[in-house]
């Protein structure tokens, strides 16, 4: 297996830290990520009260059990997997991502645990989660399939993923390269590259081999009358996956 190291392209990892700053800037440079947060958190809440039966009327139906974010960032999903009552780990391969997590985390009183850490040195360590998250860092690796196979091994027997990427295809080309970081500027040109988009079968495939089944797909379409995101049932760019070890 690779680490973080190996999986992520530097470039990458250099784009991201030169705008760590905006990271809890709903305005900046992470906007996009902002207004997609809420579908994402309620999409792991459902998926998450279902799997694992908890009360879904509780403030922190999640206590007792540990959640590895990877690919944190700024903390975005991590904070409120917190305060869902999960024992949370954020892990990222930006040093200055984390530090802004550390230190809006410190602000909240909320004790996440994060580190710039290496994948597999943390699965080679014995450590195991009851949730592993990879949301939005798949399109962003230079060997997706190394990455997804450490994945697998932090996950608990009985543990899920949460995944969420951008599907490869033609139309995922049109909106979220030329529209979303050329005609609208709602991501900073260069933001993503189309050939490492991630299709459906290849997400589902990556993680049957490293142990996991899927049980869940659902896509991330925005409502252009509202101007919200919304979850639906188009696939065709943005979507999520849930997944289990049986």
């Amino acid at each position: 297996m690779a680490g973080f190291g190996d999986t992520v392209d530097p470039e990458e990892i250099g784009r991201f830290a030169e705008q760590s700053a905006d990271w809890w800037d709903p305005s900046g440079s992470f906007r996009p990520l902002h207004r997609i947060n809420p579908v994402r958190i309620d999409f792991i809440r459902r998926a998450l009260l279902a799997h694992f039966r908890r009360d879904a009327r509780s403030l922190s139906p999640f206590t007792g059990l540990s959640l590895a974010d990877l690919g944190c960032g700024g903390g975005l999903v991590a904070e409120p997997m917190t305060r869902l009552g999960f024992a949370v780990t954020g892990l990222d391969a930006g040093a200055e991502a984390i530090a802004v997590a550390r230190i809006h985390a410190e602000a909240g009183g909320l004790p996440i645990d994060y580190r710039v850490a290496d994948i597999d040195r943390l699965a080679a360590a014995g450590e195991r989660f009851d949730v592993v998250l990879a949301l939005e860092i798949l399109e962003h690796l230079a060997d997706r399939d190394a990455f997804l196979a450490a994945l697998g091994a932090l996950v608990k027997p009985g543990g899920a993923v949460i995944g969420a990427t951008l599907n490869r295809t033609a139309r995922s080309f049109a909106l979220a390269i030329v529209g979303a970081e050329y005609v609208l500027g709602w991501l900073p040109r260069g933001t993503h590259e189309w050939r490492r988009f991630v299709r459906p079968s290849e997400f589902v495939l990556g993680l049957r081999r490293a142990g996991l089944a899927t049980t869940r797909l659902a896509g991330l379409g925005y409502d252009w009358r509202h101007g919200e995101w919304c979850e639906s049932e188009d696939l065709s760019v943005n979507y999520l996956l849930a997944a289990v070890r049986r």
